[in-house]
């Protein structure tokens, strides 16, 4: 299996399975000199971990993260910090219930990549899926907090903006409430109402859509690179390669299609510090695949989870047409721990943005 790799000068290389012992990757790219401590990762990895509240699986990992190489510390009482060279980051798995698959070993989900695995490769690892697991996303967590390292002047952020076709009121935007509620929602009312939504899809054994809205402040005008480095073409890449993505857009994104074109070009002004400055932000601070230096707006729209309790047509590995349930853990709403994800990719984007937009500018 090969494209376990992304990025360009900042690269990360993900390893492991959902059941295997252990899920790591490998960050090479980062700077020297970068002060680095595990609890710098933790805390984000904390964020993500599985079983936190009912809405979400109940699979019990702790995901503590281990920096195996690359930091360095002179003396104790010195800090830790980057050596320039590869940074290698373990997580341990700990609560894998690989009998909870045996039932559906030889069959394939509706909607899931079973199928698609075993036609590309000729085997698969039925045991939670393997690679196709959201568990992989934690190691992208985790190098996203060496990411935001290099870009400290940045501020990543995320919040879950809709669930199936019930939607946030954007009036009353609140980050901080982000971080009270399990669904990370910015609106303290429609959390509530998610809580009851979910309690309810949980309990008759299905699962539900999200979408996911990062923002980005404090992004200086220049970075990104026409034609094929586009800022705004990595960053879909980026959050289209989050399991259970179908969907991204920019700005406006889809909506732009419905507005005029003086509507939607964000005009623009000489700001009090005498630089240029925009009026609005339909274009999510990207034009030309180049930041404007306005705050860049992405979200992705993640489906409902594949692994669900409710009686779905399909067929298994001998051809025959069957029924197949999945019991075991899974999340009613994948979407809700998209979160910290979405934020991880976009910072690994932007990191990666900062260096080669260095080494070519200066």
């Amino acid at each position: 299996m090969s494209h376990n790799t992304f990025g360009h000068l900042f690269r990360v290389t993900t390893f492991g399975e959902s059941h295997g012992p252990a899920i790591g990757c490998v960050v090479d790219g980062c700077p020297p000199g970068i002060a680095l401590e595990e609890e710098d990762i933790q805390r984000y990895l904390d964020e993500r971990r599985p079983g936190k509240s009912r809405f979400t699986s109940q699979r019990q990992e702790s995901d503590k993260v281990r920096i195996l190489s690359g930091v360095f510390r002179e003396s104790e009482s010195a800090p830790q910090v980057t050596t320039g060279t590869p940074i290698a980051l373990l997580i341990e798995n700990e609560d894998a219930r690989s009998k909870d698959y045996d039932a559906i070993k030889d069959k394939y989900r509706p909607g899931h990549a079973d199928f698609t695995y075993e036609m590309k490769y000729g085997v698969r690892d039925w045991r939670g899926s393997g690679r196709a697991s959201a568990r992989e996303t934690a190691t992208r967590v985790a190098a996203g907090a060496i990411a935001r390292k290099i870009i400290p002047d940045v501020r990543v952020r995320g919040a879950l903006v809709a669930i199936g076709a019930h939607w946030i009121d954007r009036a009353k935007w609140d980050w901080d409430e982000t971080r009270r509620n399990p669904f990370f929602s910015p609106d303290a009312e429609a959390a509530a109402f998610f809580e009851k939504k979910l309690d309810d899809v949980r309990k008759a054994g299905s699962s539900i859509g999200a979408v996911i809205e990062i923002v980005a402040e404090g992004v200086p005008p220049g970075w990104g690179a026409p034609l094929y480095g586009k800022l705004d073409a990595e960053l879909a890449a980026a959050l289209m390669s989050i399991n259970a993505v179908k969907g991204v857009e920019i700005g406006a994104g889809f909506a732009a299609a419905a507005l005029s074109g003086e509507e939607n070009a964000d005009e623009m002004h000489l700001g009090p510090d005498g630089r240029p400055a925009f009026g609005s932000n339909h274009a999510g601070g990207i034009l030309g695949g180049i930041g404007t230096g306005q705050p860049i707006v992405a979200r992705f729209a993640v489906k409902p989870t594949s692994s669900i309790l409710v009686s779905r047509r399909t067929v298994d590995r001998s051809g025959a047409e069957i029924e197949v349930v999945t019991k075991g853990r899974h999340d009613p709403c994948v979407g809700i721990r998209a979160v910290p994800i979405g934020e991880a990719m976009v910072a690994c984007v932007l990191a990666d943005q900062f260096l080669r937009h260095r080494a070519q500018i200066g």
